[in-house]
């Protein structure tokens, strides 16, 4: 999935396939997860958010399947 580079502490890119509902995030570290079952809304409203890292934590983790795609 291609991702788009971010301004955040927390995370280095942020990607989004509407076809599968899937938000993939790559994280300062290295690491990269994928969710699933996630609204187009909710990943425009991350991309929005003025610190990504905390609407990440806030909205996205744990409330949908995870994937490590990448350590």
């Amino acid at each position: 999935m291609r991702r788009q580079p971010v301004e955040s502490s927390a995370l280095v890119g942020v990607g989004y396939d509407s076809a599968t509902a899937a938000l993939e995030i790559e994280f300062t570290g290295g690491e990269v997860y994928r969710y699933y079952a996630v609204p187009a809304s909710v990943y425009r409203e991350l991309i929005a958010a003025a610190s990504l890292g905390r609407f990440f934590t806030e909205r996205v983790r744990d409330r949908y399947p995870t994937e490590h795609v990448r350590s």
